[in-house]
């Protein structure tokens, strides 16, 4: 066996992963890796102009956030209804790269019209791109790898994305000087293109492995989904597991809100200096990344696979029973920094994997169009209710206390919820196994349809 054999070897026995893996997982790696650098370059600039009205103004970009995305989601199923899966990739991607051109021109051409306005309509625009760049990315990485791929490389195929979370705020303070931070967002738009470049080569190149197991070779791959724009919305309604998926996720963004305005009211103590604010929020993303890569690396993988996926989907809620109680007893900055450091490298090392794998079982239907639904208006549906409850808590004159006892039982829920999604993905996965193994019958729309339950 030749040294270089030998190297690989050793490479695919550290990470799990099959020689015929490393390829496609690489290129995934790397498109999640220029999706999160685009976004990371404008982030901590979205926060700050956001708090320019106040927080009470947050609380309301959250609704109008909610609101844009309910409209974009029947667009969006749209492109899925007409055109097959690289070309509504591609038209999501160079819509948002285009849109960032038109900000820069606006920034370059009409300083004056930069205010609080135009402020609050580029927070409510990067929320929204934000969450359909992520979910883009996920719903194309469930439909290319099988269930048991997923939980052995999704967590690693992260940590890509998590270096251009860090690369992202690196290279915006490297460039915010020399060329201006209307600048930033056309080199967030070039990673945008590169993203979609990418996205073509994952989807090309793995369909070429036929035999392997890196891929199912689906005839389906190249053709036109179908339906109707708003199918993704009825499926949600229509079976118990994404249903179930749902909940977990507005569970989550409740909670994540609740965290996040504490965040804000502690950072706004600081001072009113948008530099200051921005500099605060910039080490505390980086001090996250920082924690998520190390988990990404050391645990994420092995957890998934050695204890499943239902105990997966539960160690974020219990971190956040604790963290909020936590913060209560000791109510500082410092307790604030290190919970929401905790919170988001878990959320995006080992629980974010981990929930994606949940779709893995779904139809090719249901991972792009239900899963948009899910992940971006059930996400900021779920905002908008923590905004609002923290804000009537904050009016009553409540504190922390009051926070976390509101935070603690729905922490308990969404940690039972996501034990149960579990283990329902693991049942549903036993009967498509066995109906595959069975005699061919005429087709069902899909291994979750209600006549599942």
């Amino acid at each position: 066996m030749s040294h270089k054999s030998t190297l690989s070897s050793r490479v695919s026995g550290l990470f799990n992963i099959r020689r015929e893996e490393v390829i496609p997982v690489l290129l995934s790696g790397a498109f999640f890796f220029c999706v999160l650098t685009a976004l990371m370059l404008l982030r901590p600039a979205r926060d700050a102009l956001g708090m320019q009205r106040g927080i009470e103004a947050v609380r309301w970009l959250f609704v109008g956030t909610a609101v844009v995305t309910l409209l974009a989601n029947p667009v969006f199923g749209w492109l899925v209804s007409r055109f097959r899966r690289v070309q509504f990739i591609a038209c999501t991607y160079a819509f948002f790269a285009l849109s960032l051109v038109g900000f820069f021109l606006l920034l370059v051409a009409a300083p004056s019209a930069v205010g609080t306005t135009s402020g609050e309509v580029f927070y409510i625009w990067f929320s929204v791109f934000n969450l359909f760049a992520t979910m883009l990315f996920w719903a194309l990485m469930a439909d290319r790898f099988a269930l048991e791929q997923s939980k052995r490389f999704f967590a690693l195929i992260a940590v890509g994305g998590t270096l251009g979370a860090i690369f992202g705020p690196w290279l915006a303070s490297m460039l915010a000087r020399p060329l201006g931070t209307p600048a930033l967002l056309l080199v967030s738009a070039g990673f945008l293109i590169l993203a979609m470049i990418l996205a073509w080569t994952v989807a090309h190149s793995q369909g070429s492995s036929k035999g392997s197991q890196t891929v199912a070779t689906n005839p389906e791959d190249h053709s036109v989904i179908g339906g109707s724009a708003w199918e993704g919305l009825k499926a949600v309604f229509r079976s118990p597991y994404l249903l179930g998926i749902a909940g977990y996720v507005i569970l989550m963004s409740i909670v994540a809100t609740f965290l996040y305005f504490t965040r804000l009211q502690m950072v706004a103590a600081l001072g009113q200096d948008v530099d200051t604010r921005t500099a605060m929020f910039a080490r505390i993303d980086m001090l996250t990344q920082i924690a998520t890569l190390v988990l990404q690396a050391v645990f994420a993988g092995k957890l998934m696979k050695r204890f499943g996926v239902h105990i997966t989907l539960t160690l974020l809620p219990l971190t956040v029973a604790l963290g909020f109680i936590g913060l209560a007893m000791v109510g500082t900055l410092a307790m604030l920094i290190s919970f929401d450091a905790a919170f988001k490298a878990i959320q995006r090392a080992i629980t974010r994997p981990a929930r994606e794998t949940l779709y893995t079982v779904t139809s090719r239907e249901d991972k792009y169009k239900s899963k948009a639904f899910i992940d971006t208006f059930g996400y900021r549906s779920g905002d908008v209710a923590g905004a609002q409850v923290e804000g009537a808590l904050g009016r009553l004159g409540m504190g922390l206390a009051a926070l976390t006892s509101v935070a603690v039982p729905l922490a308990l829920v969404w940690a039972a919820l996501g034990y149960w999604l579990g283990r329902k993905q693991q049942s549903i996965a036993r009967q498509t196994a066995s109906a595959d193994a069975a005699p061919a019958s005429p087709p069902d729309r899909s291994p979750i349809s209600a006549a599942t339950f």
